[in-house]
Formats: structure tokens, sequence, C-alpha cells
């Protein structure tokens, strides 16, 4: 949702596009980018009538604009992903999915999940996780202002600290050692920071997930 992974979605997409395809092709895609410091207020406020008024806006602009389907980019606002389906005539490709067939793909059956705090204290996105058969499980509770600190002073701003990451890679060891096969990187801001190379269980990035998933569908 913010600008630092919007670009990361846009770039990824290209890209995917230039290597299936080849030649000079590029991804045809029609981008809506909103505020975010709008939406985050928003959120903050719990007034997610307000957060699907402006999605749904987003989306129907991109409906008119000749989308097939629709991608939101991002986790944490996958809270009114519902009413935003439901207000355009275009399937959603909706990010849980997508990452919870990646982590049964790899045969796991518990999986650690990292986002803001929302994301891993409501259920809106590991219920979905957990309706395909896996067990999702969240840092401890006093690592999540931490892991929010992160992500909104630093990522959102193009930010990559190394203190950071090492942070956020022990919070990981943690989650392994309580069982997690592998961990989701349930916000987009973090795959700018944690690499597989980082860490010794796989890790699944909610961004290139979701592009991949997008190409598949896009080219098939």
């Amino acid at each position: 949702m913010s600008w630092e992974s919007s670009a990361v979605y846009y770039q990824q997409l290209n890209e995917g596009v230039e290597s299936r395809v080849g030649g000079l092709a590029s991804a045809k895609t029609v981008l809506s980018s909103v505020d975010f410091s709008e939406v985050t207020g928003l959120q903050e406020a719990e007034d997610w009538d307000g957060v699907a008024e402006i999605l749904v806006a987003a989306a129907q602009g991109v409906e008119r604009a000749g989308a097939d389907f629709l991608m939101l980019c991002t986790t944490t606002f996958h809270r009114v992903a519902e009413q935003v389906e439901d207000a355009v005539g275009i399937p959603l490709l909706h990010l849980a999915d997508v990452v919870a067939q990646a982590c049964k793909d790899h045969r796991l059956e518990s999986v650690g999940l990292l986002g803001t705090s929302f994301a891993m204290e409501r259920a809106f996105f590991t219920d979905r996780i957990v309706s395909h058969g896996l067990d999702v499980l969240v840092p401890d509770q006093r690592h999540h202002d931490e892991i929010n600190r992160i992500i909104y002073e630093e990522l959102v701003h193009g930010k990559v600290k190394d203190s950071s990451r090492r942070a956020v890679v022990s919070m990981i060891d943690e989650l392994w050692d309580a069982g997690a096969g592998g961990v989701i990187l349930g916000c987009t801001e973090l795959e700018l920071l944690v690499r597989q190379a980082d860490v010794e269980i796989p890790v699944f990035g909610c961004t290139s997930l979701h592009v991949a998933a997008a190409l598949d569908r896009a080219l098939s």
C-alpha cells in the first residue's frame, strides 16, 4: 500500500512479463495508488467503512479501465477484501489464498506470519490461511511494537537497516523454534528487508508470490 512496495510490485510485474514473453514485452497494467496516510489514519481510527469506500472506488476505477482481475497490493487492508470484491465484477486474486497455496506446495503444516501488528493480531488474514488446512504462528506479543516501528518508521520510507534485519531474523528463529516450518513475510514492505539467504527456513514473500500468481493468470 505504501509507494515503496507499490514500486516493487510494478517492477516485478514488468520484469516477469519480460522474462516470460521476451523481447520488448511489458505488463499491461492499471494501477490505482491511494494516499497511504489517509487509509492508515482511517485504519487507526477503526473506520473500516471509510477504508472500504476508498478502496472500492479505486477498484471500480481499475475495472472501468479494462482490467481482467484485481490485486489488492497490501496485507493489512485485506481486512476489507470482501467488500472490495463484492463491489466489482472482476475477480480478486486474494493474497492469503496465494501464500497459503505456496506453503502447501512445500508440504508445510505450520507457518509463521510476520506483518503489521494489526495483521498479526486480527483474524481476517490468518483465518483465511487456516482455511487451507495450515496452522499459523505469530511472534510473541512483545515483538509487535518493534515490527510496526520497523515497517512504518523505516521500510515505508525506503530505509533498510541491518539492525532491523537482525531483529526480524531473530523473530523468525523464534517462530522456527516454536514449530513453524516456514515464514510468511505478511507485509509487502518486509520483502525489502529479509531475503531467503538471511534465514534457514523457507521464506514466503507476499509480493513475489502475488506477482507470480498474477502473471500465471494474466498470461494463461
